[in-house]
């Protein structure tokens, strides 16, 4: 069965596509807007794992209205949910069986309700399908530690095609630098290199 797994080339979308490969036809598939060349991170992260990828080219509305949101709220999480609404969506869309994210347990966002999650199998005849959602940060950690060879570092330092630094470009487009600073809180992220 075609599964298409959103992929950031960090560490929990390439968890995800290792625990998926015994059961699916995995293709790793990378959302972006066309803003910067990030995605280039997830092929190369993909090739280095072995996996099929393509990209998605999504609707830059909602990455501008994504930022706008930030900008009022004060924080990304809400804006970078609804991108990750929107990928899904338009990955749902792809001729495929199922479809996957990285989504954590623990994780804040993006998260994809039970309800969300049913609405969208419902709509398009896709089985959606989480499967890190039953790990938390160190099950994940002990696994990736054993299995992948992993980067890590502020997030605007290391190589990544999440939907963050093309939300940082336009943010930082629209509203100035200092605007980025205020919206994004410090934290890390992960990109991959390869399997160990």
């Amino acid at each position: 069965m075609e599964l298409a797994l959103l992929y950031s080339g960090g560490k929990d979308s390439s968890l995800a596509a290792l625990l998926l490969d015994e059961f699916y036809d995995v293709r790793l598939v990378t959302a972006h807007f066309g803003v910067t060349d990030d995605f280039q991170h997830a092929r190369e992260a993909a090739a280095e794992l072995g996996f099929p990828f393509e990209t998605v080219t999504l609707d830059e509305s909602v990455a501008e209205d994504a930022v706008e949101q930030m900008v009022d709220d004060g924080f990304p999480r809400n804006g970078i949910q609804r991108v990750h609404d929107h990928a899904l969506e338009t990955v749902a869309a792809l001729a495929v069986d199922a479809i996957a994210d990285g989504s954590r347990r623990d994780d804040r966002v993006p998260t994809v309700s039970r309800a969300a999650a049913q609405s969208l199998e419902d709509r398009h005849g896709v089985d959606y399908i989480a499967p890190l959602s039953g790990f938390g940060r160190h099950a994940v950690d002990d696994l990736v530690a054993a299995n992948l060879a992993v980067e890590t570092g502020p997030s605007e330092t290391v190589p990544k095609a999440d939907y963050e630094g093309e939300l940082r470009a336009i943010l930082a487009d629209r509203h100035g630098d200092d605007a980025v600073d205020e919206v994004f809180p410090d934290h890390e992220q992960t990109y991959v290199h390869g399997r160990r």
